[in-house]
């Protein structure tokens, strides 16, 4: 199934598509060291990248009329900054807002299905409205701005389209499902909230969900503190239950069913296997190198090992929430190598980061984990597959009929 991929970053997102049996066109990133990331890794071979058309640019200047219209799917993350908790929040007065961009290139290339990835801040109050204007852009991509009109006047065009429903089966209409989820619920081994917005082509008439979640805190919490597998998988003492659990882990041991989830996977699970970084063995393994100067302080404390860890951000040693350091078993902290940083990405051990530790470290940030990816990209994929089938047969049936 064929695709494009926009705003590629290191390649989190395209990585987990093309796992799912897409085939990117064009995989477009203006930003020149996640392009070296990308370019690196198809000089030593890595496969899942081999056939990656690559363009280092904008995508606005890129010529889409190499890529045939009516292709698969369309996917990206439109840069985030103008909706991140850590950003200026001016959305729509925000140049760095791609969501316009990515609404043209649709239009353009008409894909059967888009996935749009972005920032849980999307979805605050004080966003509503242009989070709704987005929305209905993306059902509705070919009524672009007319001249000057600023968007409040384009989402009451866009509202009044919607209610009236003249072009729903007729133009080019998505029907589109945003969804926030928890990466952590799908076997991430980090808490990190985005929004989802999937679309399909209307006329295609696929129904589709968001995947149930496969992981849950309360397996966690079974396997740690009512089993203890957690505990003994990882050759250590089951330790005392915390007093803050016990209420919660009581009702765990009273329930009738048993839970239907995988555990949570928590930073001891990501970095097991790895060396510390600070020892000899360490500098053999790429990216897996030590960082000096981590310090905790009230508001900036690491990811505890036996929990999911906190949301990787864009950035280093000035990032709030100390969300790129651990907590050892000690309570010392030390910064997340990248190595380790890229499997709570669940980006493969063999894939390899280009550029400086800030980087690499704001390419791991802004990434869609790889596995979250996958499973999106693999159940719109069946609902694709599915509809084509359905087409395949409707013809077959009418062919059978005009012969009989």
């Amino acid at each position: 199934m064929r695709s494009v991929e926009l705003f590629a970053g290191a390649g989190g997102l395209a990585m987990g598509c093309e796992i799912a049996g897409f085939e990117h066109l064009a995989v477009v990133e203006w930003d020149r060291w996640a392009c070296d990331t990308v370019r690196e890794n198809q000089r030593r071979g890595y496969p899942l990248l081999a056939s990656w058309n690559l363009h280092e640019g904008d995508v606005r200047t890129f010529d889409w009329g190499s890529v045939p219209q009516g292709i698969e799917l369309l996917a990206g993350g439109p840069p985030c900054q103008p909706f991140s908790i850590g950003g200026k929040h001016k959305a729509q007065a925000d140049k760095r807002d791609m969501f316009p961009a990515t609404v043209e290139v649709i239009r353009r290339l008409k894909p059967k299905a888009f996935i749009v990835e972005n920032v849980k801040g999307l979805t605050r109050a004080t966003f509503a409205n242009y989070f709704h204007y987005i929305q209905l852009q993306l059902e509705f991509p070919e009524l672009p701005p007319i001249g000057d009109e600023d968007w409040s006047g384009h989402l009451k065009r866009l509202q009044e389209e919607k209610t009236s429903g003249r072009n729903k089966g007729t133009g080019l209409t998505y029907n589109v499902v945003p969804t926030l989820v928890n990466a952590a619920n799908y076997g991430v081994p980090q808490k990190r909230e985005r929004v989802f917005l999937v679309g399909f082509r209307d006329d295609l008439g696929v129904e589709w969900s968001f995947p149930e979640p496969t992981h849950s805190y309360d397996a966690l919490l079974h396997d740690q503190w009512i089993t203890g597998v957690y505990w003994r998988r990882h050759g250590l003492r089951t330790p005392d239950l915390p007093l803050r659990l016990a209420g919660r882990v009581a009702k765990l041991r009273q329930m009738k069913t048993p839970l239907t989830t995988l555990p949570w996977r928590t930073v001891r699970d990501a970095i097991q296997g790895l060396p510390a970084p600070e020892s000899r063995g360490a500098s053999k393994i790429p990216n897996h190198l030590f960082q000096p100067g981590a310090k905790s302080y009230p508001g900036h404390t690491g990811s505890p090992l036996d929990l999911p860890a906190k949301t990787l951000k864009a950035g280093d040693h000035g990032v709030p929430g100390g969300e790129n350091m651990l907590v050892r078993d000690d309570g010392s902290v030390r910064y997340f190598t990248v190595r380790e940083s890229a499997r709570i990405q669940t980006f493969p051990d063999g894939y390899r980061f280009h550029g400086s530790w800030t980087e690499t470290m704001r390419q791991l940030g802004n990434a869609v984990p790889v596995l979250l990816a996958q499973r999106v990209a693999s159940s719109v994929a069946e609902k694709l597959a599915m509809a084509e089938l359905g087409k395949f047969k409707k013809a077959n049936t009418g062919k059978r009929r005009a012969t009989a």
